[in-house]
């Protein structure tokens, strides 16, 4: 049991780097923001372990991200940067594992061989991750990235617009990269016993 545990953190803490690492492949946007494959090892794990798997690797993806000072802050003091650190890395990141709850739809359709219900299970999952993902920076960008609107322009409607040009083209990167993965390599989704 015990090895069980050792393996699973192991696993999350080389998923973790690997989205950390993947998010350097990206083309990135001047208030923040990237289209990068980030998503797919939290993804992943969450399909592979769970939901609870995937919100610890996407924890540790924007952990790395803060440690690492490879993050965007707007100007403000250090209480509200703090409170946008948390919620534009960690939260966001995090939340991208609750892909994880489609996780056994997945199983069963894999074990009947049903390529259509596989890939519209996995769409749907990293459809709700990144629709979390995205509101979360609507959020951040309504709170905290006002400064960039045109004076009596709409909040809610610039951050919605902003942070879905690069979240739509991530949630279809991420979708066509895990469908092609998880159909080809299903073995990365099931774990080997220790």
């Amino acid at each position: 049991m015990r090895n069980q545990k050792v393996l699973l953190l192991v696993e999350i803490a080389i998923f973790a780097a690997l989205g950390f690492v993947l998010d350097f492949v990206a083309f990135k946007m001047p208030q923040g923001g990237s289209v990068s494959l980030v998503m797919i090892p939290i993804v992943l794990m969450a399909f592979r372990r769970g939901t609870l798997a995937g919100v610890i690797t996407g924890l540790l993806v924007g952990l790395l991200q803060i440690v690492s000072g490879l993050i965007s802050v707007a100007p403000l003091s250090f209480s509200f940067v703090v409170m946008q650190v948390i919620l534009d890395y960690l939260i966001a990141y995090g939340v991208v594992g609750f892909a994880g709850i489609l996780r056994n739809q997945y199983f069963k359709y894999a074990q009947q061989n049903n390529r259509g219900k596989i890939i519209s299970i996995i769409v749907g999952a990293v459809l709700i991750g990144s629709l979390l993902r995205y509101v979360t920076h609507v959020i951040t960008g309504i709170l905290f990235f006002g400064m960039y609107v045109e004076e009596g322009a709409n909040l809610f409607i610039y951050s919605s617009i902003y942070n879905a040009t690069y979240m739509i083209p991530v949630f279809l990167l991420t979708a066509v990269t895990c469908s092609l993965l998880f159909l080809a390599a299903s073995r990365l989704l099931r774990p080997q016993k220790a």
